[in-house]
């Protein structure tokens, strides 16, 4: 990826409070096309497989075999295959596909909010770091529960079909509980963009303790945070409304036992997937926690960072290579 210049901001004190903006308001826009790849697709004709998908081939001569080898992993030059699958793909009722299709195109019937979040997301990111290429367009797609964001060149794509509601049924089948929560058309632009970031920020650490991996991560929700300054930070990360405020009431004590433990040092992979990767809980806090607690972690200490380092600019922040350095001047105590 390329490396991003660093460009100095000003940081501005708001009037409402002890809250720092990075990014002014009146900032040139960038327009993201959302190509509506998922209503060409959804049109297939069973009965016309073959010229109708040599059609989207030809509508869509990047996008399309990117799509099939990369999401429904077959080779794009097995059409006949392709064209078997599609067919059920279109009609099945027993894996849900028929019925998702139809409530795709009922939920995603309007993307005018989809739009506006999108550009909004990214003309703050592009203010931030300007030589980063930002994607022209975003493709939807309905992808058989095989993909929720994809990202590939210079292409990004959602798989709508995994956005459908938390409550959708047919998810019972092909996802846990605990994975449920954000499997909504609200939680598409920050999945885009927390995905584009993971892509482009690369882990610049010579260590691999959970402290390195938790103000990595921490740094990227603090990014993500500012370029959707609309949403709470429990959606931010990915939460919901209760599990933010139990992080919040049982912080000091969260803290305390990783101390305790001495967890921030220790680099076992099983340590650092218990900590930072998705779950029901967290294990090594208690199973009464959400999962990732690394990461929600992480994001408060970067947060007590900024705070305490007014001059601090957020891409000095992200270039910033020592998470002792970060963790010891944030003077984090909850």
């Amino acid at each position: 990826m390329r490396k991003s210049i660093l460009i100095i901001l000003a940081v501005v004190l708001c009037a409402c409070g002890n809250k720092y903006q990075y990014i002014p308001k009146d900032i040139d826009p960038v327009e993201v096309e959302i190509v509506r790849f998922d209503i060409a697709q959804l049109a297939v004709n069973p009965d016309s497989a073959l010229r109708d998908i040599r059609q989207l081939y030809a509508d869509y001569e990047e996008f399309m075999p990117m799509y099939v080898e990369g999401i429904l992993r077959i080779p794009t030059e097995d059409t006949t295959y392709l064209c078997e699958m599609y067919a059920r793909f279109l009609t099945d009722t027993v894996m849900g596909f028929r019925q998702t299709n139809a409530l795709v195109k009922e939920r995603f019937a309007n993307v005018d909010s989809l739009q506006h979040a999108l550009n909004t997301g990214f003309s703050r990111l592009h203010y931030l770091y300007p030589d980063w290429d930002i994607p022209q367009k975003v493709y939807l797609y309905v992808s058989g529960f095989n993909s929720s964001i994809m990202y590939y060149g210079d292409m990004m794509g959602v798989g709508v079909d995994m956005y459908l509601g938390s409550d959708y049924p047919y998810y019972n089948q092909v996802v846990y509980n605990y994975q449920k929560h954000t499997m909504c058309k609200e939680f598409v632009v920050g999945d885009l963009l927390n995905m584009y970031i993971a892509y482009n920020i690369s882990y610049n650490s010579k260590y691999n303790r959970l402290l390195e991996q938790m103000i990595f991560r921490g740094k990227q929700m603090f990014l993500l945070s500012e370029l959707l300054p609309d949403l709470p930070a429990w959606e931010v990360i990915g939460y919901t409304k209760e599990q933010w405020q139990w992080c919040e009431r049982y912080e000091r004590a969260i803290w305390n036992r990783i101390m305790s433990k001495k967890d921030l040092f220790k680099t076992e992979s099983m340590l650092l997937n218990s900590y930072m990767n998705d779950g029901p809980f967290t294990s090594e806090i208690s199973q009464e926690s959400p999962g990732r607690l690394g990461l929600w972690v992480g994001w408060r200490i970067v947060e007590s960072y900024m705070r305490n380092n007014e001059s601090v600019t957020i891409q000095q922040l992200i270039s910033e290579g020592d998470a002792q350095k970060i963790l010891e001047q944030s003077i984090y105590k909850p």
